[in-house]
């Protein structure tokens, strides 16, 4: 999907996290966003879902979440800034509640020109892409 219509700019990707587990996957959604500042939100993103073990267990405790930086080869001082300040905190909670308000319940979830798509194979997904780029 991401070959035939991101990368083609005809669709733009919106990434929005659903921190519902409890504060460890807040501070997951805000350490994925702190590796982001230094172009590596996916790889962040990627190795967080490699290394969840369970709800709140201690994965995603500060010292794992500075360890997965430094796996990634960031720049663990900024990092480290980064989420001692809860940079970005605010937007965490602000996507987390738009996902409420919208009826999120799970991850993944996607949405296309704000409506909620059902499914999770690519037919699904391209034929409301291509009725999105069609205006219907």
């Amino acid at each position: 999907m991401k070959r035939d219509y991101v990368d083609t700019g005809d669709v733009r990707l919106v990434y929005r996290h659903f921190a519902f587990l409890g504060e460890e996957s807040v501070w997951a959604a805000e350490a994925s966003e702190c590796a982001a500042e230094q172009g590596k939100f996916w790889e962040y993103h990627d190795i967080l879902y490699e290394n969840w073990v369970g709800t709140n267990v201690g994965a995603y405790a500060y010292n794992n979440l500075i360890g997965f930086a430094d796996i990634l080869q960031l720049d663990v001082g900024q990092f480290g800034t980064c989420m001692d300040e809860r940079k970005y905190l605010d937007r965490v909670r602000g996507d987390s509640e738009f996902a409420e308000d919208n009826g999120v319940t799970s991850t993944p979830t996607v949405f296309i020109n704000g409506q909620h798509v059902r499914g999770n194979d690519y037919g699904t997904f391209r034929d409301a892409i291509e009725a999105a780029l069609a205006g219907n």
